[in-house]
C-alpha cells in the first residue's frame, strides 16, 4: 500500500510548513496515473497525522485526469484508458503532459492555535 508512504510524505511537508500551528486542511493534487486509492490515502493520512500538527486535518484530494500530447500531430487528448492514443490521429506516440502529479497545493493553518509536534514544530 504505497498510500501510507505518500501520507507520511504529505504529513512531513505539512509539518515543516505549518510552523508549529495546528493544520485545519491540506489540499493535494493526485494524478490519475499515480494509481492512488483516495479512501486508502485518506485513511493513511489520518493514521500518520496522529500526534502531529496535522492531526484531525481535513484532507482534500483533487484528482487530475491523465492527458497526452501527440508527437505526430500535436493534439492534446484527455486519456481515459489503455493504451493511450491520440484522439485526433490515432497515433500511440504520445507524451504524458498531465496525470502524474502528486502535489501539496495548500495547507490551511489555524493562526491562533500553536501545537507541539513530534516532527519538530513547537508551540509558544
Amino acid at each position: 500500500m504505497h498510500e501510507l508512504a505518500i501520507a507520511d510524505a504529505v504529513v512531513g511537508i505539512v509539518s515543516r510548513h505549518a510552523g508549529g500551528r495546528r493544520v485545519a486542511a491540506v489540499e493535494v493534487q493526485v494524478g490519475h496515473l499515480r494509481q492512488v486509492v483516495p479512501d486508502a490515502l485518506a485513511f493513511a493520512f489520518g493514521l500518520v497525522a496522529e500526534g502531529t500538527c496535522a492531526e484531525g486535518a481535513e484532507l482534500r484530494l483533487e484528482q487530475v485526469p491523465a492527458a497526452t500530447r501527440c508527437r505526430a500531430c500535436g493534439a492534446e487528448t484527455e486519456q481515459t484508458g489503455w493504451p493511450m492514443a491520440c484522439a485526433a490521429c490515432g497515433s500511440f506516440d504520445v507524451q504524458v503532459i498531465r496525470g502524474e502529479e502528486l502535489l501539496v497545493t495548500c495547507v490551511e493553518v489555524e493562526e491562533d492555535l500553536a501545537v507541539s509536534t513530534s516532527m519538530g514544530g513547537s508551540g509558544p
